[in-house]
């Protein structure tokens, strides 16, 4: 089952994440990091097809996809 990861520090909280995710798993964090940004999550994973869009669009390299 694919699986995605985000990296709270490298993440800047612009959002295209957001954008990108066909399926709109990727949102963004009700609560600031500990660098008080509002980074991305990921829900839902059981939705996840693995097709990387999420990682392909963010521009910190701050999401790794897992396709098991």
């Amino acid at each position: 089952m694919p699986y995605i990861k985000i990296d709270e520090l490298r993440c800047k909280g612009c959002g295209l994440c957001t954008i990108a995710c066909p399926k709109k798993l990727v949102t963004m964090s009700d609560t600031p990091n500990s660098q008080g940004l509002t980074v991305a999550v990921f829900s839902d994973p059981e939705k996840c097809t693995g097709c990387a869009l999420c990682a392909e669009m963010c521009p910190d390299v701050a999401i790794c996809v897992f396709k098991e």
